[in-house]
């Protein structure tokens, strides 16, 4: 990346930051694998926007309201740059007291410029370029060229199941290779080249791995993704990488190429396969929506969106730094303070759907936080909700009576990560 800042601030090392400094009782998930963490569920009636401590000492506030998520992901007064604005979950906490000994709030250093390519760290007018160069590359010939693709790959991996006997841990063997084959042909990795992309970006994103062969991982896929860039300016082709490099005016660097493509690789791999593997778990442990579905396959959308809406497996990674005094919910929040979503309770939210908590594949279509709102909305939304709709739907379809080959309590859960999910899911057919 291009400078030390952008490196502190890539999409692995912010999840971690905030990781460290919560209280484990707000992202690690209780007896029930889909509910959200206890320590969130004992907040609800105690208001939409409360504050709350940090493990370092710093005070931030947890948005549990929809309408009050909605307003901190539109408003402008609420930044998402984390170079010119730190936020409370990356400090230690001696500059936290430091920061405390202060009267008044002190604006950070005036940056310039960002020469990194980390638009989601990023406020308009600098996000509004990238994301634009990005938008232009999700066009409609390409969504549906890859749709097909992903009826391919889903195909190919459940029958490779199937042929290798009746058991298998659906995480590796199916939803994990799934959306990374996907990024794979999105930015145009050569078929020779997709097992070492695959590995070191299995290694790179597991924030349960150690941190030193993370850090060799992450080394080794950045140096990997300087090589594609590099092979895409000599050698473009039909895929997004390529129009990246030579469609942009002015052009951007080999930095903003890099950092742009990590973003996407995160953002698109390890959220897709989650959601596959917690979804289909979540399906197996309710039977009777389960066989609703199997009864009418055209549910599949509505599925989607509700276990989108149910599972949210984005825990408390998004957060905003308030540029200004903002009243919130009737809260008042100073300026430079740190605003954290707590996605699985404003996506539960009793104002906006009757029985929040339970299940319910039938459930009319609402909207959801499950991709953001705003400026910063998942452009790759639609591509996720294709690759969730084909991949249930073939493998329910393929394998008829799937059931878990192990009892639901020995599941293991990623209650370690701020992306929630299941560490492995051994499921069993006839």
């Amino acid at each position: 990346m291009s400078n030390a800042n952008s490196r502190e601030e890539s999409p692995g090392a912010a999840p971690t930051a905030m990781r460290r400094v919560l209280p484990a009782d707000m992202v690690e998930r209780g007896r029930c694998p889909f509910d959200p963490p206890p320590g969130l569920r004992q907040r609800r009636g105690q208001g939409a926007v409360q504050p709350l401590r940090l493990l370092n000492g710093a005070q931030a506030w947890l948005v549990t309201g929809f309408d009050e998520a909605r307003t901190v992901l539109a408003d402008a007064r609420f930044s998402a740059d984390r170079v010119r604005h730190r936020e409370a979950t990356q400090l230690q906490p001696h500059e936290v007291a430091e920061m405390a000994a202060k009267e008044t709030y002190e604006p950070p250093p005036s940056v310039e410029s960002r020469e990194d390519g980390l638009f989601v760290f990023m406020d308009p007018p600098e996000h509004t370029r990238l994301r634009r160069l990005l938008t232009g590359q999700f066009t409609v010939r390409r969504m549906r060229a890859l749709e097909a693709r992903i009826t391919e790959i889903a195909v190919e991996h459940i029958e490779a199941m199937k042929a290798a006997g009746t058991e298998a841990d659906l995480v590796p063997a199916f939803a994990l290779p799934l959306p990374s084959l996907v990024i794979c042909e999105m930015l145009g990795v050569d078929y020779a080249d997709r097992a070492e992309f695959q590995e070191r970006t299995a290694i790179a994103l597991n924030t349960g791995t150690g941190k030193e062969e993370r850090a060799q991982a992450g080394a080794e896929l950045y140096a990997f993704i300087q090589r594609l860039v590099a092979d895409k300016r000599a050698r473009p082709a039909d895929d997004m990488l390529s129009g990246l490099v030579h469609d942009a005016d002015p052009p951007l660097t080999d930095a903003q190429l890099v950092d742009m493509a990590l973003v996407l690789l995160g953002a698109g791999h390890e959220t897709t396969a989650n959601m596959l593997g917690l979804g289909t778990f979540a399906l197996l442990e309710h039977p009777e929506q389960l066989a609703a579905l199997r009864a009418d396959p055209t549910l599949i959308d509505n599925t989607v969106e509700e276990l989108l809406r149910f599972l949210t497996i984005i825990q408390l990674g998004v957060s905003r730094v308030t540029t200004e005094p903002v009243t919130l919910g009737e809260v008042d929040i100073p300026a430079g303070a740190t605003v954290v979503i707590a996605t699985p309770e404003t996506n539960r939210d009793p104002r906006y759907w009757p029985e929040p908590d339970r299940l319910d594949l039938q459930r009319p279509r609402t909207p959801h936080l499950a991709f953001g709102h705003g400026v910063h909305q998942c452009l790759g939304q639609q591509l996720a909700r294709v690759e969730m709709r084909i991949g249930l739907g073939e493998l329910f379809t393929r394998l008829p009576d799937l059931r878990l080959a192990v009892p639901a309590d020995k599941v293991p859960l990623r209650n370690e990560m701020l992306i929630f999910g299941v560490h492995s899911l051994p499921v069993a057919w006839s």
